[in-house]
């Protein structure tokens, strides 16, 4: 039996209020368990993530820019913070701030992010993003 070989990782976006957890506070931590999502289809998102995958910290509200790279170290395991069963946590790792924050206007004037799902359906906390919109924010970012 021919073993399946692994998958590659994918590539996401998370958003914060800077006010509730920034980047600053997870450069910080090292580390962190991404709590408190309540909605169901970025639920399926966190369940879909894996450890590799990677990850972009937008900060929204106040900031509202694309702040730094991180990294799934775990997948999705219950979220402590619930009060009812079935939600999930993955747990992230800072990998590296970006040494020019990528604003939202950039994002929206960038022709490559233009069917970015950020964009579309920007309530969302957790956003699956291609590999070429990711790597389009971070040259952005460099």
């Amino acid at each position: 039996m021919k073993e399946k070989p692994p998958s590659a990782p994918r590539h996401w976006l998370v958003k914060s209020e800077p006010e509730a957890y920034a980047w600053a506070d997870l450069v910080r931590d090292g580390r962190t368990a991404w709590t408190g999502v309540r909605n169901y289809q970025a639920r399926i998102h966190l369940n879909t993530m894996q450890p590799g995958d990677r990850v972009l910290f937008y900060e929204s509200v106040t900031t509202k820019a694309v702040v730094g790279l991180t990294e799934v170290t775990r997948a999705a395991f219950p979220d402590t913070t619930a009060d009812e069963p079935g939600w999930v946590a993955v747990e992230l790792k800072s990998v590296s701030g970006f040494a020019h924050p990528v604003a939202l206007a950039q994002i929206k004037a960038e022709p490559a992010l233009a069917t970015i799902a950020l964009l579309r359906q920007s309530r969302l906390s957790v956003l699956p993003l291609t590999r070429e919109e990711f790597g389009c924010i971070v040259k952005l970012g460099a």
